[in-house]
């Protein structure tokens, strides 16, 4: 794979922000001594890349999805990779989890992946979380939350479970397994141009296709992303002094985390954590909120424009986009670094949203959003005996 260097970068405290990087080449080849080496491009060769796939695991959280789509993903993931399934499908009238095992179980047959998939409301995955004391993902009935952020928290905890450096994050809808390839190729790359164990891997989609006007439109950006983009940018240009609009991915879905930084990051319900993480990482690492022993680590920021366009049910996601803009600018304005000046700047570029045309609307969505505590504190040898020992639905694939 080669990759441009980015030529600059924001700094904000310990945090270093890297602009837009383009991918020149998904497959630069075998090394063999004769690369060219060029200071404006970034060459991995396939060991490179290799080497690192072998140390992430990709989480894939699933409900109720087409099992086709599930399937070109999974083919999709190299097969180094670790691959940890989520799911919360329902269990009746139709056992849908162990539809999606079967179907698992039939592709491991030939792909000899290794994988591992868990039911979200698992008992025995509930007890575990007690063992250990983290409550923060159990609700007021002591289950286990629903949705994607308890789903991904579930998943980094496995992939600790199975030493691995990285996690990263792909949407189990994407009807482009080609996509799901590049996409951790990415996270590889993005890991192996990091000069700090404290690093993010962010991939920005180059184009999200949609049927407008009965033909097929391939749009750059969709609105909830530009917005949430702007309002980031703006916190920035705001602590900074200078105006920027260096961050694109606000909306990222598939990104990836080192494992010490995912490890100390809270986690908000309501929203997806890809836009609380920048919030979090510019809590803890930006050097604005006192008390922050992390800050004296340096983070990398990195985001890598994809070839592949970004292709999943577009209906289905609008469906939620306007009140996950809502959560998202109600989440940034109680945020830490929003100081009183900070928060008369989002008060004028909210105007004109749904958040000041329906106020009562956005409280309570801000009732449902909730901090996670960081599973730092988690004890995984601990956790991961109780949930060998407690769990059903636990269930692994190849040589692990």
């Amino acid at each position: 794979m080669k990759i441009d260097v980015p030529s600059y970068f924001e700094r904000l405290g310990s945090i270093n922000i890297h602009p837009l990087q383009r991918v020149y080449e998904l497959d630069s080849g075998k090394a063999n001594g004769s690369h060219i080496h060029h200071k404006a491009v970034r060459e991995f060769s396939y060991g490179e890349i290799s080497n690192i796939l072998n140390d992430l695991a990709v989480v894939i959280p699933i409900k109720n999805g087409n099992l086709k789509i599930l399937e070109g993903v999974l083919s999709g993931i190299p097969n180094e990779c670790l691959v940890v399934i989520v799911s919360n499908s329902s269990r009746i009238p139709i056992d849908k989890y162990q539809v999606e095992i079967n179907a698992i179980r039939q592709l491991v047959r030939f792909t000899d992946k290794r994988m591992v998939v868990i039911h979200q409301s698992d008992q025995g995955l509930k007890q575990a979380f007690k063992k250990v004391g983290y409550r923060s993902i159990l609700d007021s009935r002591g289950n286990i939350i629903d949705g994607r952020t308890g789903a991904l928290i579930i998943g980094v905890l496995i992939a600790k479970m199975f030493h691995r450096e990285y996690v990263g994050f792909i949407d189990g809808s994407n009807y482009l397994p080609g996509a799901a390839n590049e996409y951790v190729k990415i996270f590889a790359a993005g890991f192996g141009m990091s000069n700090t164990p404290y690093t993010n891997v962010r991939v920005s989609w180059s184009h999200r296709p949609m049927i407008k006007d009965n033909s097929l439109h391939f749009a750059k950006w969709e609105r909830v992303s530009k917005e949430e983009n702007r309002y980031l940018n703006t916190i920035l240009s705001s602590i900074t002094g200078f105006e920027t609009d260096i961050i694109v991915t606000a909306s990222s879905g598939d990104h990836a985390l080192s494992m010490p930084l995912a490890e100390c990051l809270h986690f908000s319900t309501g929203m997806p954590i890809e836009q609380y993480e920048l919030i979090d990482i510019f809590e803890k690492f930006g050097g604005l909120v006192a008390d922050r022993p992390q800050a004296t680590h340096e983070v990398e920021v990195f985001q890598i424009e994809s070839r592949n366009p970004h292709f999943k049910d577009v209906d289905k996601d609008n469906d939620n986009s306007t009140g996950m803009l809502e959560t998202f600018l109600l989440n940034l304005y109680r945020s830490k670094i929003c100081s009183y000046s900070l928060k008369k700047i989002l008060d004028q570029v909210r105007k004109g949203t749904s958040v000041e045309k329906n106020p009562d609307a956005s409280r309570k969505s801000m009732l449902k959003s909730r901090l996670l505590e960081p599973i730092k504190s988690v004890q995984i040898s601990e956790f991961k005996k109780e949930l060998l020992d407690k769990s059903k639905t636990f269930t692994r694939f190849g040589s692990l």
